[in-house]
């Protein structure tokens, strides 16, 4: 484990361990180039700490890069708890990892992610301030599934535009793979949009509630029956590695946009979905919504503003779809590159004298 840390790029990383709370916890610090790293917490019953940190390090990194892309000034960080969340989150447990997360002096700024929600943030809260997403009654930005879903509907219209020569998603038949905070919300703007939707979710009561509120869309059984319908637009909206050689091979899709972390499960899968004339738009690109919403509570928090902010990831898509096919390069490594160029600039920034 000590050797996969020192193998990466990664800052810092923090293991956090409370024995009375029960807390177990890792915190992950890909970069601070561009200020104070930003991202979730994740709370869920990994099955072993080296799957826990594995995830930690990778959905940091992907953050880091999420972060430079939208323009924002912070580094990208996460954060898991190890533990079922309907078993083991409670307010000592929250309030313990508060305490971790103020030891870091504010290099670290905690917001939701799976598992974890506004209220517990405000929990968090109470033991340290680097704490964002928070609830609208204590003044914060409350669900950032809002504006994630409203991002990847923005880089779903560039896509189409970039694909088809137009942004309207009227008729296009669009395979939502999770029915939970993003995918629900999404479908929401896709039936809005005229789409066709068609949805699968582990999680009976999610379609249930969906399928109550949007009864003209379609539900299938797994991600696999997902995976081999008809369909335009491939979204995976649920956990990460949702594009493998065994999916990508059974996908119809022209495109794939979603909200999922790490949608690329395997090293070079974006050359294969290039070269099977799938556009993918990068999963860090269009999902960015979310930080874009916490990130404006660090300055108190205006809807509206990250709202149109959040709308830029349309024009931010384009130009890494139109400088993808410019250059030959994958969309995938078109997007890491503009993320690294601009993490580099930033940083070197840090050497210039501002003065008095």
């Amino acid at each position: 484990m000590i050797n996969d840390i020192f193998s990466s790029d990664h800052e810092q990383v923090v293991f956090c361990h409370d024995e009375a709370s029960g807390l177990k916890a890792i915190i992950s610090l890909y970069s601070t180039a561009l200020g104070p790293a930003m991202g979730g917490t994740r709370f869920y019953p990994y099955s072993s700490s080296q799957d826990a940190l594995d995830d930690a390090l990778r959905l940091s990194k992907a953050m880091a890069y999420k972060n430079s892309l939208a323009g924002l000034d912070h580094g990208g960080g996460k954060a898991v708890i190890i533990g079922d969340p309907d078993k083991h989150k409670s307010e000592i447990v929250l309030r313990a990892y508060g305490r971790f997360i103020h030891g870091l002096s504010g290099r670290y700024l905690t917001a939701c992610d799976v598992g974890t929600f506004s209220p517990d943030m405000d929990v968090v809260a109470r033991e340290t301030p680097y704490v964002t997403g928070r609830t609208v009654a204590q003044g914060g930005a409350g669900d950032s599934s809002i504006l994630t879903a409203w991002g990847v509907f923005q880089g779903m219209r560039a896509a189409a535009a970039h694909r088809w020569g137009s942004t309207s998603l009227s008729g296009k038949r669009v395979a939502i793979a999770g029915a939970g905070k993003v995918g629900s919300r999404l479908t929401e703007l896709l039936v809005e949009a005229d789409a066709v939707v068609t949805i699968t979710d582990p999680s009976q009561a999610a379609i249930d509630a969906l399928a109550g509120r949007y009864p003209h869309i379609t539900v299938v059984g797994s991600t696999d029956e997902l995976q081999s319908v008809d369909m335009d637009i491939y979204s995976p909206c649920a956990m990460g590695g949702a594009i493998d050689r065994s999916s990508l091979a059974a996908l119809n899709a022209e495109i794939i946009c979603g909200g999922a972390n790490n949608q690329l499960a395997e090293p070079g899968i974006d050359q294969e979905i290039a070269s099977k004339g799938v556009l993918y738009a990068p999963d860090y690109c269009v999902n960015a919504g979310g930080v874009i919403q916490i990130a404006d509570e660090v300055h108190g928090f205006d809807f509206e503003r990250a709202k149109v902010r959040a709308t830029g990831i349309f024009d931010t898509t384009l130009r890494v779809l139109e400088t993808a096919a410019s250059t030959g390069l994958t969309t995938a490594a078109t997007a890491d590159r503009l993320a690294e160029e601009r993490m580099a600039g930033v940083s070197r920034l840090r050497s210039i004298d501002r003065g008095a």
